[in-house]
């Protein structure tokens, strides 16, 4: 089996086109660096949007089973392992550049990881998923048996560890920070509904959408509050006002709706099936 091809030996599109996704945003941030379009500090502007990226697909990863169980689709899991391993390969890239960009002084990278606490908690992050990706082949998943689902279902914490490293990263303006955080929000009460084996009707992603949006919104009150200087309320006001732009728990909400959508439209299908001929 490759990247490009199932199980069969088939070419599979989904895969191909997973793979092209995991791929882009590295390809193009390469090509801005080569072209100098990074800035005086292009490599410091390099490792930012790599890592950006590593939270984008360690959200997109956690986002296939829910995906799966709300589309009926079973083969979208074809591409989980592939997007696991492309989390582990921008965050490790992530981690280089720090390197590199702190003039591979691996004495002083060592320091500052002990030190400071948003790089340690990134390290960690980096080394569950070093601990996930070299678990992810298929010798290793028959060695460990049922072992193999305990260990990754560590990626829970690590998203945890991963996000708080963003946030904290981030500094004064963690509007994109809260976003995925608020993704994560979203995903994890919708697994939690599948856990307790609850239909994914339109009224529990409904749900779920109005909860994600305000864990988000309590969210970012809380870390303006308590660790920067800016007015949290006036935070809190712009989720209401259209003229600042859309705020992350709007758009959490909005992004949960789309789920609603989706069910709904197929439900109306069902019934409008079942119907007889001439009543259409």
């Amino acid at each position: 089996m490759t990247p490009i091809t199932d199980r069969q030996g088939r070419f599979s599109p989904l895969k191909a086109g997973t793979l092209a996704i995991a791929l882009l945003p590295g390809l193009v941030i390469a090509y801005w660096f080569m072209t100098h379009q990074l800035g005086p500090l292009a490599v410091k502007s390099t490792l930012r949007l790599i890592g950006d990226w590593t939270i984008r697909f360690l959200v997109l990863t956690l986002a296939l089973t829910p995906l799966q169980r709300i589309i009926n689709w079973p083969r979208i899991a074809l591409v989980r392992r592939m997007l696991g391993v492309t989390v582990f390969a921008y965050a490790l890239t992530h981690f280089i550049l720090y390197i590199v960009n702190s003039k591979y002084d691996l004495d002083f990278v060592a320091e500052e990881i002990i030190h400071r606490f948003y790089l340690t908690i990134g390290f960690a992050a980096l080394l569950g998923l070093s601990l996930l990706a070299g678990t992810s082949f298929d010798a290793a998943i028959r060695k460990l048996g049922c072992r193999w689902k305990q260990i990754h279902q560590l990626v829970y914490g690590i998203a945890v560890l991963g996000l708080l490293h963003y946030f904290i990263q981030s500094k004064i303006d963690v509007s994109p920070a809260t976003l995925m955080a608020g993704l994560f929000f979203l995903l994890m009460i919708i697994r939690a509904f599948i856990a307790r084996r609850v239909a994914l009707s339109v009224k529990v992603l409904g749900l779920s959408a109005i909860l994600a949006s305000l864990a988000t919104a309590v969210a970012e009150f809380a870390w303006y509050a308590l660790v920067t200087g800016v007015d949290p309320w006036r935070i809190a006001k712009a989720n209401l006002l259209i003229t600042y732009g859309l705020r992350p728990a709007v758009l959490v909400l909005l992004v949960g709706l789309v789920p609603c959508i989706y069910v709904s439209v197929c439900d109306y299908m069902k019934v409008v099936e079942k119907q007889p001929a001439g009543a259409r």
